[in-house]
């Protein structure tokens, strides 16, 4: 029997599969994480690519002086509690460099980039802001939704209209801070899209996103990608500077960081990412057993809902997926949330003609990735959510009471699913799926 644990939540769930099935493990490479990842990021910080954080910072004084102006600032955009990027490791090594070039802490503000999340409150700042810096620097939580705190910057060559936040636009020096990942529809996280989607308007948001529909904004790709090209042009348009990113293994430790121009970065860090996320598959599969990758990647649909996204890439139509998801903030988007209880949404087939008819919006959107995938597959969910209300999603919950044991929901899943496989089914397992690549055959994306 194969032995499989899947992480769920702060926990894992084990399951066992017969060894008359042909399955295989769709999973990141075993990448060593750096042995002192502090340092690991200092060597980043002290190598750049590109200008150096003092070349910089010598030309936004300069900037500075020819307006007449005062207060140089610098404003580093930081993700928010969904992502779990290692600030612990990032912010000390640049925060020290920023105060080496006669910075003090008060002219430096982390700004936690939420994109269209609910903004984070101050009691939760600590949630990803490390103790010794939180209460050290200034802080605010971004809010998409706040017009006062938002500079219009025209409109890209795709028509997004740029909406970002003033604080960041208006500082000296703009830095990010986050990782470098597989993305759903806009290929890699990483680089300028902490800001220019994490401090975006809502309606920055919303037409970038409107682009996923794309078939070019596939999890993988970037050089032609709309999506992703959008957001580097956002970028520039904020006059992002400097990018301090980290490649992260399945462990979270990480692999390598990267500091420097923004797209210097991602071009360094793009094909370390294929190397260790990308899987090559022979074929599609009957059944997948799927996880986002435990906690904060199942904190809500909103996240979890990518390990449904990607397994379907390489499953036959009409196959069986089970994700396992904890999910206890639930939906994790008003919007999407709000849109499924109108009347109506008690199908699949529904959701997608409504959204079709109405266009993109943010929230509703998530509801559409979940129907396009859903109706393709026989969906089983395992989670902590109320059963009811993961029907309402359309979600098909394993549960069917409140308080049923993860471990026994995925058990009765995989019974079920089981029961009807032919006997040279293909099994798939994929334990970190919003962080995997899948790809039919050994081609790779550009």
């Amino acid at each position: 029997m194969a032995e499989i644990d899947l992480p769920y939540g702060r926990t894992q769930l084990h399951f066992s599969l017969p060894d008359s099935l042909s399955v295989q493990l769709l999973a990141p490479c075993d990448a060593a994480g750096a042995v002192d990842e502090m340092a690991a990021v200092g060597q980043a910080l002290d190598a750049p690519l590109g200008r150096s954080l003092a070349e910089l910072w010598r030309g936004a004084l300069a900037d500075r002086l020819a307006s007449a102006s005062q207060g140089p600032s610098v404003a580093v955009a930081i993700n928010d509690k969904t992502r779990p990027v290692p600030h612990k490791f990032l912010l000390p090594p640049l925060l020290a460099r920023l105060e080496g070039l006669g910075i003090q802490p008060e002219q430096i503000t982390l700004i936690i980039a939420t994109g269209t999340h609910p903004p984070m409150q101050p009691e939760e700042f600590g949630m990803v802001i490390p103790q010794g810096i939180l209460g050290r620097y200034p802080a605010i939580s971004h809010d998409a939704e706040d017009s006062a705190s938002l500079v219009y910057l025209g409109e890209t060559a795709r028509g997004t209209p740029v909406w970002t936040n003033r604080r960041y636009l208006e500082a000296d020096l703009r830095i990010v801070v986050g990782d470098i990942e597989p993305h759903q529809f806009q290929g890699f996280s990483g680089g300028v899209k902490s800001a220019a989607i994490g401090l975006a308007g809502k309606p920055t948001v919303n037409a970038n996103h409107a682009m996923m529909a794309d078939p070019r904004a596939q999890i993988g790709r970037y050089e032609d990608n709309p999506c992703r090209q959008d957001v580097e042009e956002i970028g520039r348009m904020m006059g992002v500077h400097f990018a301090v990113n980290a490649v992260l293994n399945e462990d979270r430790q990480i692999i390598q960081a990267l500091a420097g121009e923004p797209v210097a970065v991602m071009q360094a860090g793009i094909p370390l990412v294929r190397a260790v996320f990308q899987v090559a598959v022979a074929g599609p599969f009957d059944l997948m057993i799927v996880s986002p990758g435990g906690h904060p990647k199942d904190i809500n649909i909103y996240q979890a809902q990518k390990a449904l996204g990607h397994a379907t890439l390489v499953m036959k139509p009409g196959g069986a997926v089970i994700v396992a998801a904890a999910c206890p903030e639930g939906a994790g988007s008003r919007g999407y949330e709000a849109w499924m209880a109108d009347a109506g949404m008690t199908s699949h087939e529904a959701v997608l003609e409504r959204y079709g008819r109405e266009g993109y919006r943010i929230g509703p959107h998530k509801a559409y990735q979940i129907s396009r995938d859903a109706s393709r597959v026989r969906l089983l969910f395992v989670t902590d959510m109320v059963p009811d209300y993961a029907r309402r999603l359309l979600l098909n919950p394993v549960a069917d009471r409140p308080g049923m044991d993860p471990q026994v929901q995925l058990e009765r899943a995989l019974s079920v699913a089981l029961r009807d496989l032919a006997l040279a089914a293909r099994v798939g397992v994929m334990p970190w799926a919003n962080a995997t690549i899948p790809v039919l055959g050994s081609s790779s994306r550009s």
